[in-house]
């Protein structure tokens, strides 16, 4: 049985497990976001190669290096041009929420194949040598994209979170935020230096790992 306890341990033997993990992760979140901003009618993500399965059109390095030593992080923000949306607040939430509610579908995959894994029959030494390392990859890619949706839902500029609240804050609010946006990746790289900043983060995903775990393994 697999419990966030056990995690670091994880981690520690299997580092290299971690790259591919958070480059998955990174290109599923912003595929999402151009994909969703493709479908309300903006062709910009599409037109800059932003819908493509190769990570480095998505990679920011500052917010991998967070995804491999905190075990959260970013990615390239998505070029979307909000003048397309009939609804521009509400179609820039909906962009910005895709990202993060790919990164728990992917969890939820993850956490339901790695379930599959443990009750297949497995006779041969090395299918079961192959089974073991991919059920180790599998919660280390269920860790990261919990971590990254759980952390870019935070609502600092430039994180998903920030763009998520245009659809509930009014505008008047809205204006006064902005008015700090340019702050926003400063703020950030000062939160991930205080370490109770990074106590409530891992909270949060070791909660949410938790609750996907008893719903879906």
């Amino acid at each position: 049985m697999f419990i966030v306890e056990k995690i670091a341990s994880l981690f520690q033997g299997s580092n290299w497990m971690i790259i591919p993990a958070a480059f998955l992760s990174v290109v599923f979140h912003e595929i999402s976001h151009g994909y969703v901003a493709y479908l309300l009618g903006d062709p910009t993500a599409k037109l800059q190669k932003r819908l493509s399965l190769n990570p480095l059109q998505h990679l920011d390095i500052i917010g991998l290096l967070s995804m491999i030593i905190f075990g959260f992080g970013w990615a390239k923000p998505v070029p979307v041009n909000p003048y397309y949306f009939k609804r521009r607040k509400l179609g820039m939430s909906l962009v910005a929420i895709a990202g993060p509610l790919s990164n728990i579908l992917c969890a939820i995959i993850a956490l339901v194949l790695c379930k599959w894994i443990t009750v297949i029959p497995i006779r041969s030494e090395a299918l079961f040598s192959f089974m073991e390392g991919l059920a180790v990859f599998l919660v280390i890619f269920t860790v990261l994209n919990i971590g990254l949706a759980v952390f870019n839902l935070i609502p600092i500029s430039p994180l998903d979170g920030s763009k998520i609240l245009i659809a509930v804050l009014p505008n008047h609010l809205y204006i006064k935020i902005l008015q700090f946006e340019q702050y926003g990746f400063l703020i950030l790289i000062l939160l991930l230096n205080l370490p109770w900043f990074d106590s409530l983060i891992s909270m949060l995903r070791n909660g949410l790992f938790d609750l996907l775990y008893g719903l879906f393994f």
